[in-house]
């Protein structure tokens, strides 16, 4: 596994590819989590030619289909390009989140619905050899009374992966999300490396109890060691894990950080310090 850096999930905007991934070199990130659509722009050839001529790995590409909303077929037709441009680059692995309420339908309904969406986006990507990771949302607090409660831990995305059957769909796996679902390391021995597509890390701010947690209010990886981080990546290394890992601390003081080199920096030492806590550095 190594460490990968999603500049938008440390509040840096307006990096075009080329720039992200002389951010992540100088700041010692081994791989880069980046826009499936900008490298098609570019072309598959010369986005792998970045990649290699910065030395760094692909991380994940985020999802490119709003399949939320009642227009999802229309990215769903676009998707077998981009999947080919992914595939052609060697970027095999992206992901998506799954809200873990729906004001609209109950679970069983809601369920139906997901294998309906996510099994026509598995089965555009599994030809093109790519992995789609489902990530589960795990704090209280995004699952309000007035809503029909759907899927918030782990075991529960495992099962909706399976039900969809492509062979291709895995998890999106969490700290934060596993934490406060409240699962534990113990529920990493029952998953493999083939069950994850990627894997992000982040820490919890003290002194909050579990219905409290806020899902925009995080912290870096070891930065009050409320999350036991150094074990989260005991247990991925148990698990011959070999993907990207990336901080989304969603963290107020980094997103007031005017310098992007400046907040890679600081991400780049958290993610050091987890390195060497775990043993891996």
């Amino acid at each position: 596994m190594y460490k990968s850096l999603s500049p938008g999930a440390i509040g840096i905007r307006g990096l075009s590819l080329g720039e992200s991934l002389k951010l992540a070199g100088e700041t010692g990130f081994a791989g880069l989590d980046f826009s499936i659509q900008e490298a098609a722009e570019l072309g598959a050839a010369a986005a792998r030619t970045l990649f290699e001529d910065a030395g760094i790995q692909y991380g994940a590409w985020g999802l490119p289909v709003r399949w939320l909303g009642d227009g999802w077929r229309d990215d769903l037709a676009e998707l077998p390009r981009l999947a080919e441009v992914a595939a052609e680059m060697g970027a095999t692995r992206t992901s998506t989140w799954v809200p873990p309420t729906s004001a609209e339908r109950e679970f069983a309904e809601n369920f139906d619905w997901h294998l309906e969406r996510f099994g026509a986006i598995a089965e555009v990507l599994k030809p093109c050899g790519i992995r789609f990771g489902l990530e589960f949302l795990g704090p209280q607090t995004l699952r309000p009374a007035d809503q029909h409660d759907f899927i918030s831990t782990m075991e529960g995305m495992l099962e909706l992966a399976a039900a969809i059957g492509t062979g291709n769909i895995g998890l999106l796996l969490d700290s934060w999300h596993l934490y406060t679902s409240g699962g534990s390391l113990d529920d990493l021995d029952k998953i493999s490396n083939a069950d994850i597509v990627n894997v992000h890390v982040n820490d919890a701010p003290a002194g909050l109890t579990m219905a409290e947690y806020m899902d925009f209010d995080r912290r870096l990886p070891g930065e009050t060691g409320v999350i036991d981080l150094a074990g989260f990546m005991g247990k991925l290394t148990a698990l011959a894990y070999d993907g990207p890992v990336t901080p989304e601390p969603f963290s107020a003081r980094l997103n007031a950080m005017d310098d992007p080199l400046e907040a890679a920096t600081v991400t780049a030492a958290s993610m050091n310090d987890l390195w060497a806590a775990a043993g891996l550095a």
